[in-house]
């Protein structure tokens, strides 16, 4: 029987629990140039004793973007800095992943370069609001992608890929979930396309395929790890058949021998339906692999899905913001600091980097 405490290997990578830290935006990077802010380091730093860090969501590209003061992966100062924050975690003996990713149309012309439509895989206005100076506005009407929008796209995940390589990654999760760019693509709401990257289920999986496989370029597939997302509808997207689509990603998937397939099974206050969770638990039958759990864990659900071999390891979002020795909290059985909800997206070291240790 595994247990929640134990190490374990995934891909070629050892870690040393199975409480991992799940990608959560923070939004605390520069606004004008995506470098990740002096304090990250010491955010990330803290929360080294999980078994694996997932590090943010981090734009490929400058298109990619669509939220405040989110960080990039695509300049020479940005992969400094995350050198940096790598080798802090690493001091600590912990493990970082970068997760990958690009909005598509989940974005506004504010955030694009020279005031741009969003790039996405057709020109379907997201009902979804974005958030900056202050204010909340209607996302912008994007843009359907040419093929050459789509190639020089993918050429960016390979670079992101490499830039991560020469910051002291450990390895990169490619952001394939909650309704961004990727997810744009897999999913028949997103994608209405009628070229070769529309339509049947086969063509809305290439650009997957053709990121994925840019990506293994520069990786070896024991360090690359994948986020899903299938049942959830975060970001205006559906699908008008996810088991048939996502068993179709998995096909592909299971015989590249990736680190891990990442799944968010739900989110928090948001209980899955029958149907959802009859999804899920075809899915996790059908993968062959790592699999992490994320989806409103708590220890005791926690323990069960590992303890049971339903999950290989479980990500935590939230409890991680408010808790940086969260493994160790969860091991100790004590009580876990509350997050302060008006300061995950907002402010600087409040709420950031002045949360507790169980030890003071």
């Amino acid at each position: 029987m595994k247990s929640l405490f134990e190490s374990a290997r995934m891909g070629n990578v050892d870690v040393n629990n199975r409480i991992f830290m799940a990608p959560l935006t923070r939004s605390r990077a520069d606004d004008t140039t995506d470098v990740p802010a002096d304090m990250t380091l010491t955010y990330y730093q803290q929360r080294a004793t999980a078994g694996l860090i997932i590090c943010e969501a981090t734009q490929i590209n400058p298109q990619g973007k669509g939220y405040i003061r989110t960080p990039g992966i695509y300049s020479a100062d940005q992969v400094s800095k995350w050198r940096e924050i790598t080798e802090a975690v690493h001091a600590e003996g912990g493990k970082v992943f970068l997760q990958l990713w690009h909005v598509g149309r989940i974005s506004h012309s504010h955030f694009q370069p020279d005031n741009q439509k969003p790039l996405a895989p057709s020109a379907v206005k997201p009902d979804v609001d974005v958030f900056f100076d202050g204010e909340k506005r209607p996302a912008s009407e994007p843009e359907a992608m040419t093929v050459s929008d789509i190639q020089s796209t993918i050429a960016d995940y390979q670079k992101a890929a490499e830039n991560a390589r020469e910051a002291g990654f450990d390895g990169v999760e490619i952001h394939a979930a909650n309704g961004y760019l990727i997810d744009q693509f897999i999913r028949d709401k997103t994608n209405l396309r009628d070229d070769e990257y529309g339509g049947s289920i086969e063509n809305r999986l290439r650009f997957l395929k053709e990121v994925t496989r840019a990506v293994l370029k520069v990786w070896d597939a024991s360090q690359v790890g994948i986020r899903l997302s299938p049942v959830g509808n975060q970001n205006d997207i559906a699908d008008s058949d996810p088991l048939a689509t996502f068993r179709e990603v998995i096909n592909f998937l299971n015989p590249l021998n990736l680190a891990y397939l990442h799944m968010v099974e739900r989110f928090p206050g948001m209980p899955a339906s029958n149907e959802d969770l009859a999804t899920l638990v075809t899915l996790r039958e059908h993968w062959q692999g790592f699999y992490i759990a994320n989806g409103d864990y708590d220890y005791l659900s926690a323990k069960q899905a590992v303890e049971s071999g339903y999950a290989d390891a479980v990500a935590f979002g939230r409890p991680y913001i408010a808790n940086p020795d969260l493994a160790l909290r969860l091991e100790k059985g004590v009580s876990l600091n509350e997050p302060d909800p008006d300061t995950f997206y907002a402010g600087e070291e409040k709420g950031y980097i002045d949360y507790p240790f169980y030890s003071e």
